[in-house]
């Protein structure tokens, strides 16, 4: 029987629309949801709205409806959202979308409530009594709050929020009341004992330093003449249950607890729902909701008898790409229908995965994500996938080769600058495979990712120091070719298998193109091959554990080679998103008041498109320009632009290679000015510097300066190379005649 794992993100609070970090925490859960699958785990993902309280209340109000009205619009608007980004059941993803408005979750909350009650303290006490409450109430929060949780403004009699900023409601009225006091002693033991209950370190270190700074009993209850849109207390009709013990208790109603899902009210717990057997979960949540789901919940749990979660992670915010926190008062909200619109949703799960090392917080900008798609994926796995593919449709007519070299042709290999018997790669991908398991783990995504990246560096690489395409001219060469084409082929195999969970949609189809495709049940081979006809099996399906060298069979004929990532035209989509106004759905407003309580990341209100939005894709889809005319005039330049561009003839008087950078050339060009320019170009793979002194090239001299490695580069020497870098090494742009230094082109 396969081990289960539960694996939740935090029911968001339905006031508001969705935004970023909803996104984004669904996204990470997302992904271990998938990667637990492919370990063979028996996984459930559950995600939801939390739908009760006072602020909901407020924004039904403020909106002319009712707050089920109101939670019925949110809850739509989020799994619309889910299931642009690929994130709902239709496309793999979350199991469960929990709503708190359930008539079997009001059943299953009521009765933690009466288990609960009926047991008491760690020291002896009964765990709720009724009291009366006079207090600071922060309803965005939905939390009470103590002297060092508020600040009051000069003028002021009303204190301020200090994460909110806006003026706390003064509240005084019987309530039910927790006794959190008792469980101090408890929560430090538990949390000391296990240093992976609570991650990371730095976040579990201010959960002990708060419940040793000393515990205040919680208040649990509202009377409802004051919030009447809750969950009854039970036998109590005149008070409503306070929205953390409702919003909490939702991790284990939506698997039975309580018997609500089971006719019968008597049967045992551990039978009352085939889903019970996933407890206890894991919860990823935001840094702003962690006292909540361990503090607050972890004594719930205690108080009732029931086992604790495996384990919460709290990761960081998303800040802007100058550091600053996202909102609409400073415009510099990420929009999530701008990034579905504009970008491919894998670019998406990708840049989130990799540039928040999770935990700590990340920064997030429109042009970030552009620069990261075009350096990672256009320029390094998709430009990888499309040149092997390319060369082996080319030079083998699409059939995977045989990558052994005989004994007898080791010279030719070491010759060509390879390895003949392919160990060393064998070995770089094994232990990136087990430090990327080891990562993944432990949450540790953006490392995890990093470490394949170094593998497609070092293949890439081997392919540039081996030129495939001057191996195909010499017969001698014929295994080295095939050497460098399987070996190149072979990584991409594991890269698709265990990229799948981060990128889905992508790895599925480098998978395909490589002959393994999931609408296949074999492939026929080359005639006269020992393999016959291949399995296959989804790559959602395979173990990357289980990873072997040499699992993909020679004679696979792979599908037509296709761009994976296209390229982004980063001035024309910036141009495009700056132009765009935000659209909003279903009449919601944006007032101030609508923040989030914690639940995901950031406070600020996200509009998502009007109904009907655009539809799913994986490629920019820029809109249609008035009148219907085609955007592939977009293609074209005027003369204006081009005689921008200033051409001009150089001769290299200086060339030179810079310590520790293995692609970069110095050089000191004349252009007949009164000094040479210095010019930094990648060209130290292909040339010795001390050969090109004193050759004439095209240089672009009115290109704007910018340093690498510490030095200033003044301009662009022009060579030519195929687009995917499947041709020949780069080619010099120079002149058959004599020209004049400093000449310029037309």
């Amino acid at each position: 029987m396969a081990q289960t794992f539960y694996i939740t993100t935090p029911i968001y609070y339905a006031n508001s629309l969705p935004h970023l970090g909803h996104l984004y925490t669904t996204i990470v859960a997302d992904a271990i949801h998938r990667y637990k699958k492919q370990r063979g785990f028996d996984v459930l993902f559950l995600t939801g709205t939390d739908e009760h309280g006072i602020n909901i209340q407020r924004a039904a109000e403020r909106e002319g409806r009712t707050p089920q009205e109101q939670v019925d619009l949110i809850s739509g608007e989020l799994k619309r959202m889910f299931a642009d980004f690929g994130l709902d059941p239709a496309h793999g993803g979350y199991d469960i979308f929990m709503r708190t408005t359930e008539a079997y979750h009001y059943a299953g909350a009521q009765h933690l409530w009466r288990e609960i009650a009926k047991n008491k303290t760690p020291k002896g006490n009964d765990a709720i009594y009724k009291g009366f409450y006079e207090g600071w109430f922060c309803a965005p929060c939905a939390a009470f709050k103590t002297e060092d949780e508020y600040s009051t403004p000069d003028g002021s009699d009303v204190p301020f929020c200090l994460i909110h900023e806006r003026p706390l409601d003064k509240v005084e009225e019987e309530s039910y009341f927790f006794r959190l006091a008792d469980y101090d002693e408890f929560l430090i033991d538990l949390i000391e004992s296990d240093p992976k209950l609570v991650r990371p370190e730095a976040r579990r270190n201010e959960v002990l330093s708060f419940v040793r700074g000393g515990l205040q009993d919680l208040s649990i209850s509202r009377q409802n003449s004051s919030v009447s849109w809750g969950i009854p207390v039970p036998g109590d009709e005149e008070h409503v249950m306070y929205v953390w013990l409702d919003a909490l208790s939702n991790y284990i109603t939506a698997l039975g607890y309580g018997g609500a899902r089971q006719a019968s009210a008597e049967a045992d717990l551990a039978e009352q729902s085939a889903l019970w057997k996933y407890w206890p979960a894991t919860h990823l949540v935001g840094k702003d909701i962690l006292r909540f789901h361990t503090v607050y919940w972890f004594s719930f749990l205690k108080a009732a008898g029931l086992e604790l979660p495996k384990g919460v992670f709290a990761h960081g915010m998303w800040l802007d790409a100058d550091g600053r926190k996202m909102g609409k008062t400073l415009g510099n909200v990420i929009e999530v229908d701008v990034l579905h619109q504009h970008f491919q949703i894998d670019a998406v799960r990708y840049f989130a995965l990799r540039d928040m090392v999770f935990g700590q917080d990340g920064r997030f900008g429109y042009e970030n994500l552009i620069d990261r798609a075009t350096a990672d994926l256009s320029n390094g796995l998709g430009n990888l996938a499309n040149r092997t593919l390319s060369m082996i449709a080319k030079y083998r007519e699409g059939l995977i080769p045989d990558g052994k070299i005989a004994e007898e042709n080791y010279i030719h290999a070491r010759r060509g600058g390879v390895e003949p018997d392919g160990g060393e790669l064998v070995s770089v991908l094994e232990h990136a495979r087990d430090e990327f398991l080891r990562r993944f783990d432990n949450f540790d995504f953006s490392q995890a990712l990093e470490t394949l990246w170094s593998v497609i560096a070092r293949v890439d690489k081997m392919i540039s120091d081996a030129k495939p395409w001057v191996l195909a001219k010499d017969e001698s060469q014929a295994e080295t070719l095939n050497a460098v084409l399987y070996r190149s082929a072979e990584t991409l195999r594991w890269l698709s298998v265990m990229l799948y969970p981060v990128m889905p949609d992508s790895a599925e189809k480098i998978y395909d193109q490589l002959g393994l495709g999931r609408n296949t049940t074999g492939r026929e081979c080359a005639p006269g091959s020992e393999s016959g006809t291949l399995p296959t099996s989804p790559v959602s399906a395979i173990d990357p554990a289980s990873l072997k060298w040499a699992g993909l069979g020679p004679g696979t004929r792979i599908d037509e080679p296709q761009a994976i990532f296209p390229r982004i035209d980063k001035a024309k989509v910036m141009n495009e998103i700056k132009s765009e106004p935000p659209a909003v759905a279903g009449g919601l407003s944006e007032k101030p008041d609508d923040l989030d309580k914690p639940g995901g990341l950031g406070d600020s209100v996200q509009p998502p498109a009007t109904a009907g939005g655009s539809d799913t894709t994986d490629s920019v889809q820029p809109p249609a320009t008035a009148g219907g005319s085609d955007t592939a005039d977009d293609n074209f330049i005027t003369i204006d632009d081009f005689l921008k561009v200033e051409l001009r003839v150089g001769e290299i008087k200086v060339a030179e290679r810079i310590p520790k950078a293995d692609k970069l050339l110095r050089f000191e060009v004349d252009l007949g000015e009164e000094k040479p320019r210095q010019i930094l170009a990648g060209l130290a793979e292909y040339y010795d510097p001390e050969k090109l002194i004193g050759r004439k090239v095209v240089v672009v001299a009115n290109l704007k300066p910018r340093k690498m490695r510490g030095l200033e580069s003044q301009g662009m020497i022009c060579a030519a190379s195929l687009e995917d870098d499947s041709g020949p090494n780069p080619a010099l742009a120079t002149f058959l005649e004599d020209v004049e230094i400093g000449a310029r082109l037309k």
